[in-house]
């Protein structure tokens, strides 16, 4: 990739596909924190995309936002509760929350649905 084809990397006014691809780069270069950012302002303008709920919460869980990882994950469950990955990542959130009795069934269902907690 060059600077050309990542126009937020050259400052270029960004619409929401190359904010998407720039929270991406950001969580896989391990800055979860960074991605958040990005991710947050896009929910809030694409409330409806799955893809980056849950990219969102999963920046929040790798950078230690656990509140906002919850709240994420929650609201993902109450638009999509068949994914099964939310559910095992909300598990894990409610466990570093020590709160395991919650995280319970939330792993249950991810591991009913072939998803380990291992």
């Amino acid at each position: 990739m060059t600077v050309e084809t990542l126009p937020w990397i050259a400052g270029v006014a960004a619409g929401p596909v190359e904010r998407w691809e720039r929270a991406r780069y950001l969580f896989d270069a391990g800055d979860p924190a960074g991605a958040a950012t990005v991710l947050a302002a896009l929910v809030a303008e694409q409330p409806d995309a799955g893809a980056v709920r849950l990219l969102l919460a999963r920046a929040y869980y790798h950078s230690a936002q656990l509140g906002r990882a919850e709240t994420a994950l929650r609201e993902l469950l109450d638009r999509e509760p068949a994914d099964g990955y939310a559910h095992l990542l909300l598990g894990r959130t409610l466990q570093r929350r020590s709160r395991h009795d919650e995280a319970a069934p939330h792993l249950r269902i991810a591991a009913a649905m072939g998803l380990s907690a291992a």
